[in-house]
């Protein structure tokens, strides 16, 4: 069992391409934790595992390795860097202690380099910054690193720089001489001595006094300063050919925080708020952050930060809010994709579990007296999807099955089935992310599907008031059918909660109070399939006021009836209209871009709402537009920005679709009604 004190818990951040699995393979072969170099372009990393990630070259889901330095056990958390695959990445952050931001020096900082950064510094985490392929032709790197401190701010100072002719790199905390293509060492050492010792009050009190601090002072105040955040160390390393790696792992293990550091994580339980010590004597609380399926065997993999206590295999071991307890089994560290057990899980580890089918992402363990929740980071709502249908009749529910774990693996891919068209839809944030995941879904499921565009989920309303009749009379020999209903509608405010205002004004017994749910029933049979495109109905407000009954004729089924066609007919007259969704869009593009962006929005009829600058060259140009226009903007947007854009979206509101689009969806659902026929 590792003393909580020596652990150090890493996460590797950055832009896809940057070279964070390269600097996790460099520092398990440089620790001995493997004996050859992995490599992500030979497909032999131990980190991108699964034979999607070994085609395409790059990470999908996060990976958890280990190793040891200087008597530290260091975890490291390697996450997909694409805009594409950012969920595993955001659920893996609150659960280390020191996130690196990788940055290609080929390619500088780019869109997801900048989120990522934003959210470890909002979670309150240590930063630090290595930039990889310093031996990258043509770079600058002394514009890089006054880009990063333009871009996150001048406490970004080099702790390491290349030598002259980059096959080394120079400590700038034990040196203050020395040449280099970035910079001097001298100004180096100084700058970043400075604002090491920002953090201590008497260290920085004893420096403006004349006294140079020592390494071993500056040493002892760096995990302070690192985590008020007066100080973000900047490395440079060629993770291929192993220069610099060294020096990054003497900086995690002697200047980067151990559980023991940081502030206790906090679980609340309704209106109480218990800060939890990494104790290992203290009560069992974890949190489950990343879920993975074996690649051979298919086994389920639940990750977990251990936030207080020991977890054994015999642990009695509860999850969230249940009070039923279950047991851990077996408890395992991964490698990758290789497992190997150990004793115990204690505070400040982290550790997996197999074959516990109950925990999800996000979940809580613990001992049965600590349930709670713990603050997740919200992931982007996945606005990109795909209709599904089965390739081969029977396998809707092989389908249901494999989409389950797909979207247990990856927090930003979701399914539902649409209660308004009926249809499979799967969710993502963009056509990278679910092209792979039905590529997964292909391999290791061996289910095919096939997808085509999902319907515009429009609605429809009312602008106007109408009033409505209808006598429903059967006769058939023997009992018959009799209801005559009379009702009025006028529209509501938009997007009101219920959707449907429903009035019962009859008066005198007209209609006998009995059958007021008949109506109601017929009226919301309406509601639920529209009167124009078979669109779901809102914001309509109903009072029926008048009808006739019969006393032997009069049943539940002819007031259903009458109900419906008197809504229907009231409808008719209070100039129905269709209602399509509007999106909120934050698009980050290169300001040069900024004119064909603008421009593109308005031929979709968006409205520019507001415009932010970023340093480094970028703007984030907010907007709304119909969500029938931006369903294919991925690729238009890597297009016009040749790969360098990104963009989010959520749903905003519902507003009237012009005439002629109008006219467009109802010719269309009149075809495929008939077609249906």
């Amino acid at each position: 069992m590792t003393d909580t004190k020596n652990i150090r818990n890493i996460i590797l951040l950055g832009h896809g391409g940057s070279g964070k699995t390269s600097l996790t393979e460099a520092i398990l072969f440089k620790t001995g934790a493997t004996t050859r170099l992995g490599s992500v372009d030979d497909k032999t990393s131990i980190c991108d595992y699964y034979d999607e990630e070994k085609e395409h070259h790059h990470s999908i889901c996060s990976a958890a390795v280990h190793a040891t330095h200087k008597g530290k056990y260091v975890n490291i958390l390697d996450t997909p860097g694409y805009p594409d695959f950012v969920g595993p990445s955001i659920t893996a952050i609150p659960v280390a202690d020191t996130a690196i931001i990788v940055i290609s020096a080929a390619s500088g900082i780019e869109t997801n380099t900048r989120k990522l950064y934003q959210l470890a510094e909002k979670a309150g985490k240590a930063r630090m910054i290595v930039i990889n392929k310093m031996d990258a032709d043509n770079v600058d790197l002394a514009e890089l690193v006054g880009l990063i401190q333009e871009t996150f701010g001048s406490q970004c100072r080099c702790a390491t720089l290349p030598s002259a002719d980059k096959g080394s790199v120079i400590d700038c905390i034990a040196n203050d001489t020395g040449d280099s293509p970035v910079m001097d060492v001298a100004s180096a050492h100084t700058e970043l001595i400075e604002n090491v010792i920002e953090a201590d009050d008497d260290l920085m009190e004893a420096y403006l006094g004349g006294n140079e601090p020592s390494v071993e002072q500056i040493d002892s105040v760096f995990v302070k300063a690192m985590l008020q955040g007066t100080v973000v160390p900047i490395l440079f390393t060629d993770a291929k050919k192993q220069i610099g790696i060294g020096a990054v792992l003497d900086m995690i293990s002697e200047c980067c925080p151990s559980p023991l550091d940081v502030a206790p994580a906090v679980i609340k339980n309704g209106e109480t708020e218990v800060g939890l010590k990494p104790d290992p004597s203290g009560p069992l609380v974890g949190l489950v952050f990343r879920i993975s399926f074996d690649p051979k065997s298919n086994m389920k993999y639940s990750s977990i930060r251990i936030l207080s206590g020991t977890l054994k295999s015999d642990t009695n071991m509860h999850y969230n809010y249940e009070k039923k307890g279950i047991r851990p089994g077996h408890i395992l560290k991964l490698q990758g994709s290789e497992v190997e057990e150990i004793d115990a899980g204690v505070a400040g580890d982290i550790v997996t579990l197999a074959k516990v089918d109950e925990l999800k992402t996000g979940c809580i363990i613990h001992d049965g007296k600590t349930p709670g929740v713990i603050e997740m980071i919200p992931t982007p709502r996945p606005m990109f999807s795909l209709a599904l249908e089965p390739a081969a009749r029977g396998d809707e529910q092989k389908i249901g099955g494999a989409l389950d774990k797909l979207c247990e693996e990856d927090p930003c891919f979701k399914v539902e089935i649409d209660a308004q068209t009926k249809e499979l839809v799967i969710h993502g944030l963009g056509e990278l992310h679910l092209r792979l995941m039905l590529e997964k879904m292909e391999k290791r499921y061996k289910i095919q599907v096939n997808t085509k565009e999902p319907k515009i989920p429009y609605k429809e309303t009312i602008t106007g008031k109408g009033d409505g009749h209808y006598r429903h009379k059967k006769q058939s020999g023997g009992s018959g059918q009799f209801g005559e209903v009379y009702l009025r509608v006028e529209s509501s405010e938009r997007d009101s909660d219920p959707s449907l205002e429903y009035a019962w004004d009859i008066f005198g017994g007209s209609i006998p109070g009995q059958y007021e749910p008949a109506i109601l029933k017929g009226v919301q049979d309406v509601m639920a399939t529209g009167v124009i495109a078979g669109f779901p109905m809102q914001d309509i407000k109903v009072s029926v006021y008048d009808g006739k009954h019969h006393p032997v004729d009069s049943k539940e089924v002819a007031f259903r009836a009458a109900g419906k066609g008197a809504f229907i007919d009231a409808i008719s007259k209070a100039k129905p209209v269709l209602l399509e969704p509007i999106v909120n869009i934050d698009i980050t593009v290169p300001t040069e871009n900024m004119g064909d962006i603008t421009g593109d929005l308005a031929s979709k009829r968006g409205r520019v709402q507001g415009q932010d600058m970023l340093a480094g060259g970028y703007i984030v140009i907010k907007a709304q537009v119909p969500l029938s226009e931006v369903t294919k903007y991925n690729s238009q947007l890597k297009s016009v920005t040749g790969g360098r854009g990104s963009y989010t979206m959520e749903l905003s509101h519902y507003d009237p679709v012009p005439g002629n689009v109008q006219q467009q969806v109802i010719a269309q659902y009149a075809k495929d009604k008939e077609e249906n026929a």
